[in-house]
């Protein structure tokens, strides 16, 4: 069984930057995809950010590529999510994901394996 448990959430202002991390207190975290997701009030959940198993290859929505990175540390079971330049529309749950499958399915968000709790990150402009 994975449990997926995210860090704190964040109130920051434009142009901060945050990192978040998610750990597995149960199953080891190598051999699944790790991703990042988020979801404002009234809307779609969107997907953020995304890593293969082995940390070789990530993917990023267009709204964060080149602001966000994620990581992976599989020997610390733990993924991170370093968020740069924060804007206000990056506002929202932020939650991560565990695919036991390839990083494509994770990114269309098909068939999520875990989630892990919800984490507010707020930015004020």
């Amino acid at each position: 069984q994975v449990q997926l448990v995210v860090s704190g959430g964040s109130m920051v202002q434009t142009g901060d930057a945050r990192s978040h991390a998610c750990a597995s207190s149960g199953r080891t975290l190598s051999s699944y995809a790790i991703g990042w997701f988020r979801q404002t009030p009234g809307k779609e959940r969107e997907f953020v950010a995304g890593i293969n198993w082995s940390g070789d290859s990530t993917y990023y929505a267009a709204s964060v590529k080149g602001r966000f990175a994620i990581s992976r540390d599989n020997a610390k079971n733990t993924i991170f999510l370093q968020m740069n330049d924060l804007k206000p529309s990056d506002t929202a749950d932020y939650y991560c994901a565990a695919e036991e499958g390839d990083l494509g399915m994770l990114v269309a968000d098909i068939d999520i394996d875990y989630w892990g709790q919800g984490t507010q990150v707020t930015v004020s402009s």
